[in-house]
């Protein structure tokens, strides 16, 4: 049995966050731990609250997880704080932990910040060096290089400079842009495009989520991460036409979909 765990923030309406994570591992057939970063009062239409877990105690969840079970991969997604940050980092570091797939995350899908100003740079020095690959979607990427992105070339441009100054592949995805959900990887100054058709559909909730937690858990399954990419847009493709349609916004996949 493989192992991933995920270091991210909980979604009390189930979407996304540590709930995505786990149902995603599920129907990978890996086994999921997780080290809650905050608990937020969520739901489709929109973020409520954040109550943020004390660095001392999400560095004591991933001792507990990974002093008992190693893991095979690890997923970072909502991490509110720059204390958050350095405790992560020095855990994973005294772990050796490999194929760390970390999502960016600094805004919700319903528009809410998930993240203080001071923390993406923090994010950037210390995880995207022992990262295998970073996840960020287009607003994330123009936050993190400062660049404009409005076409393929920006984003062939803004993954190549994010990954030649973290010195780990980066995985561009291009979601929020008008003409498709096609992604870009740049990784050893290689660039390959993963094509994607753009599905109508408002049930979108947890995306980001559901993707880096696909690509963990291919990683630990022993995957390449070209095709660890392949297969996990493959699922969310499928987790997206499946049209689950609950809630009154935008609503969550159906991670399930194929069990």
């Amino acid at each position: 049995m493989k192992v991933v765990l995920s270091i991210a923030g909980s979604d009390s309406s189930g979407g996304a966050g540590i709930q995505a994570d786990l149902k995603t591992m599920t129907a990978h057939k890996v086994y999921g731990m997780t080290a809650i970063t905050a608990l937020t009062a969520q739901n489709t239409t929109g973020v409520t609250d954040i109550m943020e877990a004390s660095p001392e105690f999400l560095g004591e969840q991933i001792e507990a997880c990974l002093s008992d079970i190693p893991c095979d991969a690890a997923k970072i997604g909502m991490l509110p704080s720059a204390e958050q940050v350095k405790v992560v980092h020095e855990k994973l570091t005294k772990y050796k932990v490999k194929n760390l797939v970390v999502d960016p995350v600094m805004v919700a899908t319903s528009g809410s910040s998930l993240m203080k100003d001071s923390t993406a740079e923090v994010m950037a020095r210390l995880l995207f060096p022992i990262s295998r690959v970073i996840t960020p979607n287009i607003p994330e990427a123009q936050a993190l290089t400062g660049l404009k992105i409005t076409s393929r070339k920006d984003m062939e441009k803004a993954a190549e400079e994010l990954g030649n100054e973290s010195g780990c592949a980066v995985l561009l995805k291009g979601g929020h842009s008008i003409e498709d959900a096609s992604d870009v990887l740049y990784e050893n100054g290689k660039l390959t495009w993963f094509e994607g058709k753009r599905i109508e559909s408002s049930n979108t909730h947890g995306t980001g989520c559901t993707l880096s937690s696909a690509i963990a858990s291919n990683l630990a399954l022993g995957l390449s991460l070209e095709d660890s990419i392949r297969n996990a847009k493959a699922y969310i493709s499928d987790a997206i036409a499946s049209g689950l349609n609950l809630g009154k916004g935008s609503g969550p996949l159906d991670h399930m979909v194929n069990l």
